[in-house]
């Protein structure tokens, strides 16, 4: 065990002299921490390192190396939650009461007084005087004298002219050619299969039934009679009796009573058997058969055959002809003449005349007429109410959550080094400073 422990301190001691000399060529150290002593030689180690030419040397070195690790992070979450909360409100309710008051209506009324008046009313009167004036009147008269007049006066004539011209006419021709179709003709043809079917057979068979059966039996049996009061004498007091109810005399009545018995009866009975029978049913098959048939299909051919044909073609010509007319040109004329004329001219009269006009004058009179009323007052009455609220509130809440971390980690490795001889070295080459 001791050795074991030995053998693993030289060892650690080893990886940190290497990593010590590692460092060194890497820049982060030097060779000024090792012991003088540890560069020298050790016996014949030059001499055997010189002969055998190419030698290799262990050289350790350290190397950083990624490493995924996990670790437990804490996160906080934010949460919400909804929490009652009682409060108190203040309810405001307005009511009402009534209140009974006075008050002075004014009561309006119309009355009226008689008022004698004297009234001046005008008279209109229409009178009429006769005029008579000279009136000069005129006279028109309509006259009529003859003009003349030229007037030139269009005359149409219709005229015709030929005019040849050439038409294609059609000629429908009806022609006939063969033509091969195939038609199906249906074949029939009778098939039989076989059919199975049930049919019910009578079969008569004879068993024995019991059949409930009985009869009647007379017997007599003695019932008492109908309560009877009797007075007897009191044994607790002789002098006295007292009533008591006993039965009357038994008597003896016959009765029937009905006494089944079971008597066993043969009967026939008929059940219907199934019985399978076999027939052959006739089936019809339809098949189509091919046949070839020829047709007379029509066509028809159009040639077309140039025609000339004539036609007349109306053109009018138009002529003027001069004629001279007569008409009658009416004119008027006008004389004068003096009439004596008598007529009635309206002019119109007024007077003044006195009535005694009676009228109703009205007038409105006020009196004062107490009036009690209720009126409504409001008021407003405070009553706390506990109400249950839902409030929101946010709260952090811690959680950890594995998180993957990527760290460097330092690695000894060994790898192995070619170092060559020099030439001034020699196989008894004992010198311990010969080679580097």
């Amino acid at each position: 065990m001791k050795r074991l422990m030995v053998g693993a301190a030289a060892a650690v001691i080893m990886l940190m002299n290497g990593g010590a000399t590692n460092a060194g060529l890497l820049g982060l150290g030097g060779y000024a921490s090792c012991p003088t002593g540890a560069c020298d030689a050790c016996g014949d180690f030059a001499g055997a390192k010189c002969g055998s030419g190419v030698q290799y040397k262990t050289v350790r070195e350290v190397v950083w190396e990624q490493k995924q690790c996990q670790r437990m992070r804490v996160v906080v979450d934010r949460c919400t939650e909804t929490v009652p909360v009682s409060c108190v409100r203040n309810v405001y309710k307005t009511c009402y009461r009534d209140e009974t008051y006075t008050v002075c209506k004014p009561v309006y009324e119309t009355c009226y007084r008689t008022k004698t008046i004297n009234v001046c009313k005008p008279v209109v009167e229409t009178c009429y005087r006769t005029v008579t004036c000279n009136v000069r009147k005129p006279v028109y008269k309509t006259c009529y004298r003859d003009v003349c007049y030229n007037v030139c006066k269009p005359v149409y004539k219709t005229c015709y002219r030929e005019q040849c011209y050439t038409v294609c006419k059609p000629v429908y021709k009806t022609c006939y050619r063969e033509q091969c179709y195939t038609t199906y003709k249906t074949e029939t043809q009778t098939c039989y299969r076989d059919c199975s079917y049930t049919v019910m057979k009578p079969v008569t068979e004879t068993r024995t039934v019991p059949v409930q059966s009985g009869r009647w039996e007379t017997y007599t049996k003695t019932v008492p009679g109908p309560m009877v009061k009797k007075c007897v004498p009191d044994p607790c007091n002789p002098c006295c009796s007292k009533i008591v109810c006993c039965p009357g005399p038994c008597r003896t009545i016959c009765c029937k009573r009905w006494v089944p018995c079971t008597a066993n009866k043969t009967i026939t009975c008929t059940r219907m058997v199934p019985e399978v029978c076999t027939r052959k049913v006739p089936y019809t098959v339809c098949h189509r058969v091919p046949v070839t048939c020829t047709k007379k299909v029509p066509y028809t051919t159009c040639t077309m055959v140039q025609q000339t044909c004539t036609r007349r073609i109306p053109y009018t010509t138009c002529t003027m002809h001069r004629e001279t007319c007569t008409k009658k040109v009416p004119y008027t004329t006008c004389t004068w003449t003096n009439e004596c004329v008598t007529k009635r001219i309206p002019y119109t009269k007024c007077r003044m005349e006195t009535h005694c006009v009676t009228k109703r004058i009205p007038y409105t009179t006020c009196r004062m007429v107490q009036q009690t009323c209720t009126k409504r007052v409001p008021y407003t009455t405070c009553e706390q109410v506990v109400e249950t609220k839902m409030v929101t509130k946010t709260k952090c809440v811690p959680r950890c959550v594995p998180v993957t971390v990527t760290k460097c980690v330092p690695r000894v490795v060994c790898r192995r080094v070619a170092v060559a001889c020099d030439p001034c070295c020699a196989p008894t080459c004992t010198a311990p400073g010969g080679c580097n």
